[in-house]
């Protein structure tokens, strides 16, 4: 008789909702744009993928780039397929609440992108942000190429340096491949546009991020 331990990533999609084959309903423009969430995007753009905690507050920081074609809000980097919000906030299907940023490289870098990111929440909190407590909630990079990959590792480490430097904690996010994407529902889209007085737990550090001074792509 042999004996095996199971992976930690074949426990998780024990313990995780089945999902479903189709994907959820949700809208098909931008809410502040107009513009088609899922696509076609035009030649040229590129996509980027980040969790900082509720993505509600976290969408409108990038909307609000320069260079940003259009967002929106989804699940990412969990076991259960189509997940839904109610089963994301479970704690089980093991996704975050993410942001897909597709974007005009022309106008705005990579690198200019995970300046909002560090710059806009606290990396160092774990599974949390603020009072949103939950895996979901966890910090997360999510890259599409060797090239966003290389960047977001450069700019984590130039970012430590600097929380070091102001005495704060490690950096726990995760940079890891971008898996399937899952739309949120309509309603989460561009939430805090439909809902301008709408809760946001998301905030920085005050602690600066030196991307542009040596950390390239």
């Amino acid at each position: 008789m042999s004996f095996f331990k199971k992976s930690p990533d074949s426990v998780q999609r024990a313990k995780a909702p089945p999902g479903r084959p189709d994907a959820i309903p949700t809208a098909a423009t931008s809410f502040v744009s107009d513009r088609p969430l899922k696509g076609p995007y035009p030649e040229g753009l590129e996509v980027a993928h980040f969790a900082m905690g509720c993505f509600w507050g976290v969408e409108r920081k990038f909307w609000q780039v320069p260079g940003v074609w259009v967002t929106a809000v989804g699940y990412m980097a969990g076991a259960t397929p189509n997940p839904t919000y109610r089963e994301v906030c479970g704690g089980r299907t093991g996704h975050t609440e993410s942001v897909r940023v597709v974007f005009d490289p022309k106008r705005v870098s990579y690198n200019a992108l995970l300046k909002v990111l560090w710059e806009g929440h606290d990396p160092t909190q774990g599974m949390r942000q603020g009072n949103d407590v939950g895996s979901q909630y966890r910090s997360g990079i999510y890259t599409g190429s060797a090239a966003q990959a290389a960047a977001a590792s450069a700019s984590r480490d130039a970012y430590q340096r600097a929380l070091t430097a102001a005495g704060r904690g490690a950096i726990t996010t995760e940079i890891a491949p971008a898996g399937e994407f899952y739309f949120a529902e309509d309603y989460h889209q561009q939430y805090l546009a439909k809902n301008p007085g709408g809760y946001c737990g998301v905030d920085g550090t005050g602690v600066a991020c030196p991307i542009g001074a040596g950390v390239e792509a």
